[in-house]
């Protein structure tokens, strides 16, 4: 049994408490610190949580406590993670790791100096279509992967800190790309290098200082890219998607919108539908089991289980600290208008291996380049020459 500190009392810090409290978990949040009061109070009420604090420090060195969950605005992060480092608390932190890859590589530094245990919170790799499609293409369904697409979008985050500069170090790329990023990571592979990135990004609707739209392509050494599309614009509730596609299959995703559940209503549920849904009434989508779905239970599951067995979870800080720089690299190219390097101080991955072709022999003087049937049921081969390098098809048998 885990007794654990919740760092904020938020809708990141709900959704965490809900999961670790959910099914009659033995893990429980016995401290709850929000920098206020009412909130802090309210939350630990209605959330069954023993203590509540606004001094982050009294939360953290609870001397029940021997894991810190951390889910304040970005700017916090940093300052949460290194005091609970110092009190040898094993720690979880919610995306993004930090707000720069500079502090996130001191974050990473901190916790494997102190041999301390940490988590990366990326809930997004751990929804449960998620989970299955990382494993199948991890075991080849897919052939090499060439591209892959994730996407979220909405209308807007619901606290005021995510849309201050200050507070959140960033806009939709922040809040949003750091889980389409990983996304793509985990469904390339983490031990393939990201080498480049270009992103444009633009403040379309909203009056603040930070992009509410972003579109981004991340290059990886086998070839594979990564493309990622986040909006705070999006109106209609929240869409999560990904893809990918490989040499000998294809997988796409639909986590929140037109995922089977469908429901019309003149009348209005009558509450609360799903995260981010605008409204309870017409055409709605709501969500069976939201805290599995966004992954949240799986990803407790294996972050706690780890810590019990010894072992590093499936992200990291490693994870967080990799994300970090990457963004970093879209928001020079986003200043820039052009491709930017990814700049990791620290690379754990294989290096130069990646193989980037993927040719195969049809006989002796070609190579195959596609096959297919036709509709009078012949079949078809387009073919290159290896000699000339001429293009030719051959029907290879009548009807």
């Amino acid at each position: 049994m885990h007794k654990i500190t919740m760092l904020g009392a938020g809708l990141i810090g709900m959704f965490y408490t809900q999961t670790l409290h959910a099914n009659r978990s033995r893990d429980k949040v016995h401290v709850l610190y929000s920098r206020s009061e009412q909130k802090a109070k309210e939350a630990a009420a209605s959330w069954g949580v023993e203590k509540w604090t606004t001094d982050m420090d009294e939360a953290i060195n609870d001397p029940e406590t021997d894991v810190v969950v951390i889910g304040l605005p970005n700017v916090l992060h940093k300052e949460a993670v290194l005091k609970a480092v110092e009190a040898g608390k094993a720690v979880l932190c919610t995306k993004p790791l930090a707000t720069n890859s500079k502090d996130a590589l001191e974050m990473l530094q901190a916790v494997e100096n102190a041999g301390v245990f940490h988590g990366y919170l990326e809930d997004l790799t751990y929804t449960p279509k998620m989970l299955k499609t990382i494993d199948s293409v991890s075991k080849g369904a897919v052939g090499k992967v060439l591209w892959t697409r994730s996407r979220e979008t909405h209308p807007g985050p619901h606290s005021a800190w995510f849309w201050d500069k200050e507070s959140s170090g960033g806009g939709a790329i922040v809040d949003m790309g750091c889980h389409c990023i990983e996304i793509s990571r985990a469904l390339v592979g983490k031990n393939v290098r990201p080498l480049e990135v270009v992103c444009w990004a633009d403040t379309q609707v909203h009056p603040i200082d930070v992009e509410d739209s972003a579109i981004g392509l991340v290059r990886y050494e086998s070839g594979a890219v990564g493309q990622f599309e986040t909006s705070w614009c999006f109106r209609g509730g929240m869409d999560l998607r990904d893809e990918v596609s490989g040499t000998e299959g294809t997988v796409w995703l639909n986590h929140w919108l037109r995922t089977g559940f469908e429901m019309f209503t003149n009348v209005g549920q009558q509450g609360y539908v799903a995260e981010k849904a605008e409204g309870d009434k017409g055409w709605l989508f709501p969500v069976g089991d939201e805290l599995a779905e966004l992954g949240y239970v799986h990803m407790f599951t294996d972050m706690l289980d780890a810590l019990d067995r010894g072992i590093q979870p499936m992200e990291t800080f490693y994870d967080g600290y990799v994300v970090n720089a990457i963004m970093d690299a879209c928001y020079r190219s986003v200043a820039s208008k052009r491709w930017e390097p990814v700049e990791l101080e620290i690379w754990r991955g294989e290096e130069g291996s990646a193989e980037k072709g993927s040719f195969s022999d049809y006989d002796e003087n070609h190579l195959l380049i596609k096959e297919e049937k036709m509709p009078d049921g012949r079949t078809k081969v387009i073919l290159k020459e290896k000699e000339s390098g001429r293009i030719v098809e051959r029907i290879l048998n009548s009807k």
